[in-house]
């Protein structure tokens, strides 16, 4: 029984010696140095790997670059004040429906006729006009009136930048308010009546400044915001009148009569405005006609 035993606990312990030497096998051959053939496949793997990331940040690169942002455009310096002004003188075929046409499309831009001045004569039949229309419609206004006539004989545009002027006038109108503040302040430390009233006077100075300044601004800025254009358009009605423009005998003889008058009241008022010196070569006259009276005169 006792040899059972001792031979049974041989074994059990060689199993385990067995275990041990397989575990301690196992952790050496891990911790061995890599085998070439490990090193190949680990370089391939490495390869396809980095493959992958670089061909995938080609593609997000590429992706990148072909969606690109949009371009920013430049922002309008909507503060810029420029008065835009031009000058048309047109022929037209028919006067009224050139002028109905005009009313139309001056309203439809935003715009109005701020001055009309219209004659007519046996030669033509002519209207001038001052149109105000928005800046950012003046060209379409330009477009639109000279469509359509018979012809332009003049146009002539001009632009005056104005930007330097209104930022200055403003600059200095807050420059003036400044200064009256400060004169305020004085005006409630003001001691006596004195002093109230030249602080006060100072005051109402300085707010008329401030007052023409901004009305100077207030025009250059409606100036900037509506251009103008001085129109002037005619029909001929009598093409052969231009011709005939000198005037008739009658007409002549009647501006003789009114140019003689004219020169008769003009030599009146001459000859009145020297009248000492005529009052003294009378009395010279009357003088020497004395003197050769007694010279003259037989001795009794």
């Amino acid at each position: 029984m006792k040899i059972f035993i001792t031979a049974l606990a041989a074994v059990i312990l060689f199993a385990c010696n067995s275990k041990n030497k397989s575990a301690d096998i196992r952790l050496t051959e891990a911790n061995k140095a890599p085998t070439e053939a490990d090193e190949k496949q680990l370089a391939r793997l490495t390869d396809t790997t980095t493959g992958n990331f670089f061909q995938a940040s080609d593609q997000q690169t590429s992706g990148t670059q072909q969606q690109k942002p949009p371009q920013v455009q430049p922002k309008i310096d909507w503060d810029k004040k420029i008065i835009k002004t031009a000058d048309l003188n047109l022929e037209v075929k028919t006067y009224n429906n050139f002028y109905k046409s005009l009313r139309e499309k001056v309203a439809q831009l935003g715009g109005y006729v701020a001055q009309e001045q219209q004659t007519q004569t046996d030669y033509k039949l002519e209207n001038t006009l001052v149109i105000k229309v928005p800046v950012e419609q003046f060209d379409n206004a330009l477009n639109l009136v000279t469509t359509g006539v018979e012809k332009i004989n003049q146009k002539h545009i001009t632009s005056e930048d104005i930007t330097g002027e209104v930022v200055d006038t403003k600059s200095r109108i807050e420059a003036k308010r400044q200064i009256r503040l400060r004169y305020l302040d004085l005006l409630k430390q003001a001691k006596n009546m004195e002093e109230i009233l030249n602080v006060q006077s100072e005051i109402n100075d300085v707010q008329e400044e401030i007052e023409s300044a901004s009305g100077r601004v207030n025009y250059l800025t409606h100036s900037a915001a509506y251009s103008t254009i001085n129109l002037t358009f005619y029909e001929i009605l009598n093409a052969s009148a231009v011709t005939n423009n000198k005037p008739s005998f009658a007409s002549r003889i009647s501006n003789a009569f009114n140019s003689g008058w004219s020169w008769i009241g003009e030599l009146f008022v001459g000859i009145i405005s020297i009248w000492p010196l005529l009052l003294l070569i009378i009395a010279l006259i009357i003088i020497l006609k004395r003197n050769k009276t007694v010279k003259i005169k037989p001795i009794g």
